[in-house]
């Protein structure tokens, strides 16, 4: 290994350490360092942020592309921040799907923005990649499960489970049947990533926790067979993310183990995923400013592996 590589290494290292040791000073929320004081060289001088809006982070203030919903707090922010990276280019969007990493994309405002992948440059040394919720539906099929009384916004619980029963048909579960289809997707996108950037180091990044076994109805309107069937989706999608990261060489960034206890069923103070209706500035059934905290936390271990 050569010199170059094991500074890298070493700062790489601190960086991650410093935002752990802010984290057990500060409180139930994570919080991002400012970097290693021992070493002012960036490990990685370019980082390019590629994803949908649980990197984007809509509605976490303060918002620095209004198109596409983005925070200037969000992980890839803080990731940037902490590394001292240079040349820093988030090109995260929400709503974004892989057509939108190679292909503009036009955003609810009716505006057109660029593909992602427009970014990426020979040069590149870091990238890291949050999607596939939007291609497999996420959201909507969150949006499906929920137990509302439609006029009036209010829990009001139906005979039976929404989504649980709804997406299984002839014994075939259609929603794991899309993520199962979906999952070659990844390995695409390393290798377009390795093409345009063949220098850069790619963390495919997973979704955190959203809801706790059962779920907590109503509090959130979500009856627990759903909340169970919800979350064991998202762990699904992120378990096919990690095969493909593992089968191509890449490292993924698993978010959920370290969000469980965090969800949106939890107290507003310890929640790092938002409910339908928000406490804290985020999108409904996103993570909140704490819960990128914790994924740029998360990022930065990994990188220090």
């Amino acid at each position: 290994m050569t010199a170059t590589a094991h500074r890298r290494i070493g700062v790489v290292a601190a960086a991650a350490l410093s935002v752990l040791a802010a984290t057990a000073c500060t409180g139930p929320g994570p919080s991002a360092g400012s970097g290693a004081e021992s070493d002012p060289a960036p490990a990685y001088s370019s980082y390019v942020a590629l994803g949908d809006s649980f990197t984007a982070g809509p509605m976490i203030p303060p918002q620095v592309d209004p198109a596409c919903a983005r925070s200037g707090s969000n992980y890839p922010h803080a990731v940037a921040e902490t590394l001292g990276v240079d040349d820093f280019r988030d090109v995260s969007c929400s709503s974004a799907t892989t057509a939108n990493l190679a292909g503009p994309q036009v955003v609810s405002s009716g505006a057109t923005v660029a593909a992602q992948y427009e970014a990426l440059t020979p040069d590149t040394e870091l990238v890291t990649v949050g999607i596939g919720g939007n291609d497999i539906g996420l959201v909507a099929l969150a949006g499906s499960c929920l137990a509302l009384d439609r006029s009036s916004g209010r829990a009001a619980a139906p005979a039976g489970p929404l989504c649980a029963t709804a997406n299984v048909r002839g014994g075939v579960d259609l929603v794991d049947r899309a993520i199962d289809d979906f999952a070659p997707a990844y390995g695409a996108i390393v290798r377009e990533i390795h093409d345009r950037a063949p220098r850069a180091r790619i963390l495919l990044v997973g979704y955190p926790t959203g809801i706790r076994d059962g779920g907590c109805y109503p509090d959130q309107p979500i009856l627990p067979d759903d909340a169970t069937y919800l979350q064991a989706k998202i762990d699904r999608l992120n378990a096919v993310m990690q095969q493909q990261a593992d089968a191509a060489g890449v490292d993924y960034v698993d978010l959920r183990e370290s969000t469980v206890g965090h969800d949106a069923c939890q107290p507003a103070a310890q929640r790092w995923t938002e409910g339908l209706f928000p406490s804290q500035p985020a999108a409904p059934l996103h993570p909140n400013a704490d819960g990128h905290r914790n994924a740029a936390e998360q990022v930065l271990v990994t990188i220090a592996d």
